[in-house]
């Protein structure tokens, strides 16, 4: 179900990211309310709507895009180039566009978002290939975090009713990796999931529901198979 009103607790994290489109807009989508459609407007729900096409969101959106296309089509012509010199000029081509990016961040292209700018990488965050993020509420990520291939992080979502999906309903809502977790390939994650420092979620699950901490979890719907060791906190 989508947010009546704005979250405080999104709208303090994302205090925190850099090239966020900050307006009473933003602040609706990220907490999770629903878009104004040709329907709403003919009530007096905008007060519980954002508007999506608000200037603002949308250039955020483009600039977004743009910086993809720069970020999936590089590659050094210089001879003398290699791994830590093309790391270090992806490292600031994604800061260009993303909210946080931690240090020792890897991301191999291709990478698809939705604004960049909702997202926080943690330290020594490393994604294989082809990582999809809409990130139309805010998505957090923790440190040491690994990403297989064709990894998709899904905040957006829609609700069952088909005449919502004609008056072009759609809502978000956050997603959260702890620290130290191996995301497998091919692994889908729905709106609202939060994942648990140092689990492991296996190949081609689809994560539904909250996965606790230092877990184990496969399957569609993903269900916790396994505990692992808690460690220490790193230093």
């Amino acid at each position: 179900m989508a947010a009546q009103e704005k979250n405080p607790v999104e709208l303090e994290k994302a205090t925190s990211l850099a090239h966020v489109p900050k307006s009473e807009e933003f602040d609706k989508m990220i907490s999770g309310m629903l878009p104004l459609s040709g329907t709403m407007a003919l009530t007096d729900l905008s007060s519980l709507s954002y508007n999506a096409q608000e200037p603002g969101l949308m250039k955020a959106r483009f600039n977004a895009r743009r910086w993809m296309h720069k970020y999936n089509n590089y590659f050094p012509d210089d001879p003398e180039a290699d791994f830590d010199s093309l790391a270090e000029v992806r490292s600031n081509m994604l800061k260009q566009f993303i909210g946080h990016v931690g240090e020792g961040v890897f991301i191999e292209p291709s990478i698809a978002v939705d604004y960049g700018c909702n997202i926080r990488l943690g330290n020594r965050f490393y994604s294989n290939f082809n990582l999809t993020i809409l990130d139309c509420a805010l998505v957090t990520i923790g440190d040491r975090v690994m990403f297989g291939p064709n990894v998709s992080i899904l905040t957006a979502t829609h609700e069952t009713e088909v005449q919502s999906r004609r008056d072009d309903v759609e809502y978000a809502k956050p997603i959260t990796i702890g620290d130290d977790c191996w995301i497998g390939g091919h692994v889908v994650i729905l709106p609202g999931v939060t994942i648990g420092q140092g689990c492991t979620i296996a190949a081609s699950s689809v994560v539904t529901k909250d996965i606790p901490a230092w877990s184990v979890a496969m399957g569609t719907p993903a269900r916790v198979v396994k505990k692992v060791t808690p460690l220490e906190a790193h230093s």
